[in-house]
C-alpha cells in the first residue's frame, strides 16, 4: 500500500531564519539614561537565496514614551539595528537574534558641538 502525501508527517522545523521572535528595543540617552521618545528604529535582515540575489527585509518602528519599541514578527538570525532620533547621534550595529523574546538596550550620545 502506497502512502499518499497527506499521510506523511511534516518535516521538522528548519533552523533560525524560518523561526520568528519578538524583539524589544530600549533606547535611552544622555548621562542620566533618560528614555528617548519617538526615535526611528530600523531593522534590516538579509535573507539568503540559492538561485537569486539575497533579499533584504526592512522593518521600521518608533519608540514610545518609555523609549521602547517592539518588533513582533522578527526573523531569527543576524540583524542590523539602526536608531535615528532628533538631537542625538545616529546608532547602528549588527546583532544576533537568538532568543525568541530578546531585549536590546541601546544608549545614544549627544553629538559634539561645532563652533
Amino acid at each position: 500500500m502506497k502512502a499518499s502525501a497527506q499521510d506523511q508527517t511534516p518535516p521538522a522545523n528548519k533552523p533560525s531564519m524560518d523561526q520568528t521572535s519578538r524583539i524589544t528595543i530600549e533606547v535611552s540617552g544622555g548621562e542620566k539614561s533618560m528614555p528617548i521618545e519617538n526615535a526611528s528604529v530600523y531593522i534590516k535582515y538579509v535573507e539568503e537565496r540559492k538561485l537569486k540575489r539575497d533579499k533584504t527585509v526592512e522593518l521600521n518602528v518608533k519608540t514610545n514614551r518609555e523609549g521602547t519599541a517592539h518588533v513582533p514578527d522578527a526573523p531569527m538570525g543576524r540583524a542590523l539595528v539602526q536608531v535615528i532620533a532628533d538631537g542625538w547621534k545616529t546608532y547602528g550595529r549588527w546583532y544576533d537574534v537568538t532568543d525568541p523574546k530578546q531585549t536590546i538596550k541601546i544608549h545614544l550620545d549627544r553629538p559634539p558641538k561645532w563652533y
